[in-house]
């Protein structure tokens, strides 16, 4: 009996130690929540030291206002008015004799740009001085039926034969001349008997020789394109506009474009002059022709462009660019939502929609309506995101 009171003794000691030591566990384990109290309570939301603020380089403020320009995308190609474009053929079927030009060359209005021949030029030469030989003898017999009714000696038919016979070949004498002139032949020089078995080729606009589709020996038909020229001093943007976007464009608004595959990120300038009334057959677009401003003797016809039509400006909420996260059709920013006596901050992402962006700055409409004067992250908006990735990912462990 003693030594069982000996042993309860001795274990005394033992027992009050552990109870300390589940004592003094209590605060311990109370401090943990303690600890967490200051740690975001939202999935949306990210606690950043002031150390961690300073390295990524944080910055905040609130939105600013900016006039942005509105923009209407097109794209389209450098063109020539139609009246500056000359496709050339010949006015009758013949053989090329010479050809005077070649592609790129630079040629006045009315240069000759090749040569024909044919026996049918000779003919209708022939037909002409014909014509106008018997419009002399019918003249002269007209005279004669004249005389003879004034004497009342000649019948009246035969007058009236003689008037018909006289003005039917006058018609024909100035039809032939046309004819001629419309070869490009001299009718004073066929006049003087001269007889030409070739004619030239002339080009009615000046400009520069896009294509020569011709080569001596070669027949060539009335319908048959011989050669193309260009006039460039009037240059033009003809750009297709969509069905969503066309009500937005007029006539004066600003173009600002880049010339594709020219090597170059350059923007020239332009200004829209016409708006079609009309959809293309193909395609739901409108055509829209903008003239340059200034001219370029540096673009060629037929460079393919992308164009920014300004439509507008607006008074918009803008943040930059930095202040701003892509992640598919909507993009983020971050608020400030509280700051600590040492320095910690907490951050909200927060939906917004994104429009024009001008110089670094996008206009943004927030999802949630906010107050102008809310306090925004500026810059490093990408490190707040990659910041709240970790902790979602951890938020497991």
């Amino acid at each position: 009996m003693k030594r069982l009171s000996f042993f309860l003794l001795s274990l005394l000691p033992l027992l009050a130690a552990c109870g300390g030591n589940k004592a003094a566990e209590t605060p311990a384990a109370a401090a943990k929540p303690a600890a967490a109290a200051g740690a975001p309570t939202r999935p949306d939301e990210v606690t950043l030291s002031a150390a961690q603020q300073k390295a990524a380089g944080i910055e905040t403020g609130p939105f600013q206002r900016q006039d942005l320009t509105t923009d209407v995308q097109a794209t389209g190609s450098i063109e020539v008015p139609p009246q500056n474009r000359a496709s050339i053929s010949a006015v009758m079927g013949g053989y090329v004799l010479a050809v005077s030009v070649l592609p790129g060359q630079p040629v006045r209005a009315g240069a000759v740009l090749a040569t024909l021949r044919s026996p049918e030029f000779i003919t209708l030469q022939q037909n002409y001085l014909q014509s106008r030989a018997r419009v002399t003898f019918l003249a002269q017999e007209l005279e004669r039926q004249r005389i003879l009714d004034v004497e009342d000696v000649g019948a009246k038919r035969k007058l009236q034969q003689a008037r018909a016979d006289y003005a039917s070949e006058q018609a024909a004498v100035r039809a032939g001349a046309a004819q001629l002139r419309l070869l490009g032949l001299s009718v004073e020089r066929v006049n003087s008997g001269q007889i030409a078995s070739s004619v030239p080729l002339t080009t009615p606009v000046g400009g520069t020789v896009k294509a020569v589709n011709i080569n001596p020996g070669q027949y060539v038909n009335p319908q048959d394109v011989l050669v193309e020229v260009l006039n460039r001093q009037d240059l033009h943007l003809e750009l297709k506009v969509f069905e969503q976007d066309i009500a937005r464009v007029k006539v004066g608004q600003p173009i600002l474009f880049t010339v594709q595959n020219r090597g170059s990120s350059e923007e020239f300038r332009a200004r829209v002059f016409l708006v079609g009334k009309a959809f293309e057959d193909n395609a739901r677009a409108v055509r829209v022709h903008a003239h340059l401003e200034p001219e370029r003797s540096d673009l060629l016809p037929g460079q393919f462009v992308a164009a920014r039509i300004q439509t507008g400006a607006a008074r918009q909420r803008t943040l930059p660019e930095t202040g701003l996260v892509q992640a598919g059709p909507l993009s983020y920013a971050f608020v400030q939502v509280g700051r600590a006596a040492d320095g910690r901050a907490t951050f909200r992402r927060l939906r917004v929609r994104t429009g024009a962006s001008q110089s670094g700055h996008t206009a943004v409409t927030p999802l949630d309506p906010i107050p102008d004067t809310t306090r925004l992250v500026r810059r490093g908006a990408y490190f707040l995101a990659a910041e709240l990735g970790k902790g979602q990912d951890g938020g497991g462990e």
